[in-house]
């Protein structure tokens, strides 16, 4: 059993913070999905971007202007984004697109990266729309850990399994594309966003040269290093992660936990 699903904190979430469904765009296929929780008082909240669930978009320009529509929407000017993986590269490309008017005032980036060539498949970015969802699950499912892991760990893998099953052939294929499209951050355009790291000693889909080459682009990042927490931490570590993000809109912080 999945115990992140029957977690009596996941439980009172689900049931006490409704899913609002909203479309910003003319083509009304394209549906963001979000829950939105705490004070509205606060003008610039912290947005959390996953890994995969975003509407159907095929371009990273694109996907951009439909996040700054939907800010819009949300009458929010100025935001902290935290993505992880995939969510994490969109918040940088975001930040980028709007350096000429920011809208993001600082990034946390979780098990992320800057650069699409590093999954060596940009070739194939043009045709994972023509392909079956049987594939492009097989494709996502072969970044997640293999081998023995801890408990907590293997319930944060079925849990991203369960979600990679909800998902339709447009929806996996677009994110693949956004994933493997050639693209890279121009880290020059968001030399004033204040950018927080937080990645894991242990093995993920990540390789140790493009966190390396993260920690190039930003060197004055703050960073919070999880000995272990594979593709996943944010749900396999949340007791550790709820507090970088408090600590991150605080103070300086090279934390090893």
């Amino acid at each position: 059993m999945e115990e992140i699903k029957v977690s009596p904190d996941y439980n009172w979430f689900r049931s006490t913070v409704p899913l609002k469904r909203i479309i910003v765009d003319d083509d009304d296929s394209k549906v963001w999905s979000l829950y939105d929780a705490g004070p509205k008082s606060i003008r610039c909240p912290i947005i959390f971007l996953p890994p995969l669930q975003y509407p159907v978009y095929w371009d990273l320009l694109e996907f951009c202007d439909g996040f700054r529509k939907l800010l819009d929407h949300l009458q929010l000017d100025k935001v902290h984004l935290c993505g992880a993986s995939l969510g994490g590269f969109l918040a940088q490309k975001f930040a980028e697109c709007t350096y000429k008017s920011p809208r993001v005032h600082s990034l946390i980036l979780c098990n992320s990266f800057s650069d699409t060539s590093i999954f060596n498949q940009t070739w194939a970015a043009n045709s994972f729309w023509l392909m079956p969802a049987f594939m492009l699950k097989k494709i996502v499912l072969g970044n997640f850990a293999k081998g023995p892991v801890d408990p907590k760990m293997a319930d944060a893998i079925d849990f991203m399994v369960d979600r990679l099953e909800s998902l339709n052939q447009s929806d996996l294929a677009s994110r693949l594309t956004l994933n493997c499209q050639n693209s890279y951050v121009e880290p020059h355009k968001i030399k004033d966003v204040v950018v927080t790291i937080i990645d894991v000693f242990d093995h993920s889909a990540l390789s140790l040269e493009a966190k390396e080459e993260m920690y190039k682009l930003y060197p004055n990042a703050r960073r919070a290093h999880l000995k272990t927490g594979g593709n996943f931490p944010y749900l396999c570590r949340s007791h550790v992660c709820l507090p970088i993000l408090t600590l991150s809109h605080s103070r300086f912080f090279h934390e090893r936990f």
